[in-house]
């Protein structure tokens, strides 16, 4: 049940980082929104290469430990990311207001939570 929660969460943000695009989520980022639109957006597609390439990297680890902690950090992730956009609602910037990008969002955060439920019950260390 927690891997279902986590490759969900993170199949949700993978997604959700495709739906940033149309909804140009590098307005609302420090030191993006003060490049010049075109650049901002290259920087942001540009800078999910190696995010993401990382992010499977360590999740898929042969390592069992390494998997662990990734998959730690990354549901950690996944409920920051979600408590972010919270804060994000109603600034100018600010354009997820559809519903499918909500759930993306915060589908992510629930999963992200739901995989440290989990991870209690069942006594993970």
């Amino acid at each position: 049940m927690k891997s279902i929660a986590f490759y969900l969460g993170l199949g949700l943000l993978f997604t959700h980082e495709m739906d940033a695009m149309p909804n140009h989520e590098w307005r609302l980022l420090p030191i993006l929104n003060s490049l010049s639109e075109s650049s901002a957006e290259l920087v942001f597609l540009i800078a999910h290469i190696p995010f993401f390439a990382l992010a499977i990297a360590f999740v898929a680890s042969t390592h069992q430990r390494t998997r662990l902690l990734a998959q730690r950090i990354a549901s950690g992730f996944l409920i920051l990311h979600g408590a972010l956009h919270l804060a994000f609602l109603g600034q100018a910037d600010y354009e997820f207001s559809s519903t499918l990008s909500s759930a993306l969002i915060y589908g992510a955060a629930l999963c992200g939570i739901a995989y440290f439920l989990v991870a209690t019950f069942e006594g993970d260390q």
